[in-house]
C-alpha cells in the first residue's frame, strides 16, 4: 500500500484472526516501510480496537505478546474485560 503522503505501510504475515470462548480478535502486525520495529493493533469484534503503545522488535515478538496474553487472560482481555490493574505484559496498551 503506498500512499502520496507518506511511505507505504507493511503488513506481516502474522497478522491473523483469533477465535476462541464465542469470540475473536484480528491481531493486525504492521509497521511503516522505513521503520524497524513493528506496531501490535488488536481489533475486537465490535471493531475496537487495543494499540499497544512500544513498537516490537520483530513480528513475531508482537505476535508472541498476543498469544501469552491469551494464555494468560483468555480470549476476552482484548474485549469488555480489559487487562488487570497489575498487567506487566510487555507492552502497554491503550
Amino acid at each position: 500500500m503506498t500512499s502520496d503522503n507518506g511511505p507505504a505501510i507493511i503488513h506481516s504475515p502474522l497478522s491473523r484472526r483469533i477465535e476462541g470462548d464465542d469470540t475473536y480478535i484480528n491481531v493486525e502486525i504492521y509497521r511503516g516501510e522505513d521503520d524497524v520495529a513493528w506496531i501490535l493493533e488488536v481489533v475486537d469484534e465490535e471493531n475496537a480496537s487495543t494499540v499497544y503503545e512500544e513498537p516490537f522488535p520483530s513480528d513475531q515478538d508482537a505476535l508472541d505478546e498476543v498469544l501469552a496474553s491469551i494464555q494468560k487472560y483468555g480470549i476476552r482481555v482484548y474485549l469488555e474485560d480489559g487487562f488487570p490493574e497489575d498487567q506487566t505484559s510487555g507492552g502497554t496498551v491503550h
